[in-house]
């Protein structure tokens, strides 16, 4: 089973930054998208930013300027740098990579990390 290990969530002010790191537990060959999720209490979950094989990267609306997603292939690591964070980015944060296993479509979730903008 493929597993995900995120880290470096925690409690950060408003304007400081922050950067989490999602990494494997084994080496998968066919990933095709890797990307950050969050859901905060009473929300659906969202899309924060997403990175695709080919260097395709999209950020939700309200992160774009502030959040950077990148990653690291050799480490089969994706992170998530989190520059002026606000109040409501407050939420558990979830990592997610798609890939192709078998030649079938499968994902793996992350087991979150509770990230909390507060002064």
């Amino acid at each position: 089973q493929v597993q995900l290990v995120e880290s470096g969530g925690g409690l950060v002010q408003p304007g400081g930054s922050l950067r989490l790191s999602c990494a494997t537990s084994r080496s998968i060959l066919s990933i095709y998208v890797m990307g950050w999720y969050r859901q905060a209490p009473g929300k659906e979950r969202e899309l924060v930013a997403s990175i695709t094989s080919g260097g395709n990267i999209n950020y939700a609306d309200s992160v774009k300027g502030r959040f950077t997603i990148s990653t690291d292939n050799a480490k089969n690591t994706v992170y998530l740098q989190m520059n002026s964070p606000k109040p409501e980015d407050t939420a558990v944060y979830y990592c997610n990579v798609g890939y192709w296993r078998r030649g079938v479509r499968s994902e793996t979730w992350g087991q979150g990390t509770q990230v909390t903008v507060s002064s």
